[in-house]
C-alpha cells in the first residue's frame, strides 16, 4: 500500500548534499525542495530546474543545496485563498508554493494540479441579508445593506464568491428588507452553477428565527450560517473539518479583539500601590458573526418564533450540549458603521484582489 503524500516529506535542511536532495526530488515526484531551517522557517527552494543549472555549472553534487537553491523564493502566506493561490500561480507559471505563517514558518505547499480540482462540498450555507442597515443610512435607504457595493461588486456576491470557489452550491438566503433587491440579483443561481432558496422572513425573526424556517428534510448535514455583512477569506473547509472533528452542536468562529486602557493602570492592595501598568492592552475573542450548526440544532427549532443565535448557544450550553469555536487568523471585517463601509473598499483590495 502506497504511503499517502505528506508535504513536510518535501521540507529539507541546507546542509543536504545535491546527490541527496536529487533523490528525494525524484522519490517525492513533486518537482520542488523547501529548504528550512531547524525551525522550519523557509530559506529557500530546491527545484528541478536548479539542479540542471548545477550540473551545467558542473558544481559537486557532493556539495550542501544552500550553494545552488533559490535564496528569493516565492510564497505565500496561510491567509491566501484558493483562488488568490491559483489566479498568482498562473500568472508566474509556478507549479508550486511554499506556504508561511506570519513568522515564515512553512505550513504547507500549494500545488497548482490540486488548485485546479473543483471540490463539491454538499454542506448548506445560510446566509442572513434580511437587516435594515440602520448604521449605514443614508446608503441603506434606497439598497438593503448585502447589496451595497464594495468594489464593483455587492457585499453578498463576495461572499457568496468566497463560499462557491470553496466547492458550496447550496445556498439560502435570508431576506425581508427590500428582499426583491437581492432576488432579483441572484436568482436561482443557476448561472452561476449553484442552487440558491430563499427565506422570507415576513417579520424580522433574529438570525436564530430564520434558521427555524428553513426546508427540514434538505437539512442533513452541518449547515455554516454567516452574517451577510461580513468580509473574510476564513478558510471555510477547515472550519467545516474541526467542526466534525470536535462532534459539537455548533462551532463558533471567534476573533481577536484587542482594547487599549488609555491611562496608566493602578494596582493596588490593602491600601497600597503595588504597581502601575502604563495604558495596558487587554485581549478578547468576539463572536465573528460565523458558525457551524448540526441539523438537530435546527429542527429543535420553534417554528417562525424570533431567537437570536448567542441565545441558542446559551440554551445549548446549559443543556450540557458542547459548544466548540475556531479562532479566525484570517482577514476579517464587519460592514457595521459608515467608517467600516470606507475601510472595507481597501479591504478588498488587498485581500480579494483576485475576485
Amino acid at each position: 500500500m502506497n504511503k499517502k503524500f505528506d508535504w513536510r516529506d518535501l521540507l529539507v535542511q541546507p546542509s543536504i548534499s545535491l546527490v541527496d536532495a536529487v533523490k528525494k526530488l525524484d522519490h517525492g515526484a513533486k518537482r520542488i525542495l523547501v529548504v528550512v531551517d531547524e525551525n522550519n522557517v523557509l530559506l529557500g527552494t530546491l527545484t528541478d530546474g536548479d539542479i540542471r543549472r548545477a550540473l551545467i555549472k558542473q558544481i559537486d553534487l557532493n556539495s550542501p543545496v544552500s550553494n545552488v537553491m533559490n535564496t528569493k523564493p516565492r510564497f505565500a502566506t496561510k491567509a491566501w485563498s484558493r483562488l488568490r493561490l491559483l489566479s498568482f500561480m498562473e500568472r508566474t507559471d509556478l507549479l508550486q508554493l511554499p506556504i508561511v505563517d506570519e513568522e515564515q514558518h512553512v505550513v504547507g505547499i500549494s500545488f497548482l494540479y490540486e488548485l485546479l480540482k473543483k471540490p463539491r462540498i454538499d454542506n448548506p450555507v445560510c446566509l442572513m441579508a434580511g437587516g435594515f442597515g440602520t448604521r449605514l443610512k443614508p446608503l441603506t435607504d434606497t439598497c438593503p445593506k448585502p447589496m451595497l457595493n464594495v468594489g464593483d461588486k455587492p457585499i453578498l456576491e463576495i461572499i457568496l464568491e468566497r463560499f462557491v470557489e470553496a466547492g458550496f452550491w447550496k445556498f439560502y438566503i435570508s431576506t425581508h428588507y427590500m428582499a426583491d433587491t437581492i432576488k432579483d440579483y441572484f436568482g436561482d443561481g443557476h448561472e452561476r452553477d449553484i442552487q440558491i432558496s430563499y427565506i422570507d422572513e415576513k417579520e424580522p425573526l433574529g438570525t436564530g428565527g430564520a434558521l427555524s424556517l428553513l426546508p427540514e428534510e434538505e437539512i442533513n448535514l452541518p449547515l455554516i450560517l454567516m452574517n451577510g455583512d461580513l468580509l473574510t477569506n476564513l478558510d471555510f473547509l477547515s472550519l467545516l473539518a474541526h467542526h466534525e472533528t470536535s462532534e459539537a452542536s455548533m462551532t463558533m468562529c471567534l476573533r481577536g479583539y484587542e482594547q487599549q486602557v488609555p491611562f496608566g493602570v493602578v494596582n493596588t492592595n490593602n491600601g497600597a500601590v503595588t504597581n502601575i501598568v502604563e495604558k495596558p492592552t487587554n485581549q478578547y475573542l468576539v463572536n465573528a458573526g460565523i458558525y457551524v450548526i448540526e441539523p438537530t440544532v435546527i429542527s429543535a427549532l420553534d417554528k417562525g418564533v424570533r431567537i437570536d443565535v448567542p441565545t441558542i448557544v446559551t440554551q445549548l450550553i446549559e443543556t450540557d450540549s458542547q459548544v466548540t469555536y475556531y479562532e479566525i487568523s484570517e482577514d476579517w471585517l464587519d460592514i457595521g458603521r459608515l467608517g467600516d463601509f470606507k475601510k472595507a473598499q481597501q479591504f478588498v483590495m488587498e485581500a480579494f484582489s483576485e475576485l
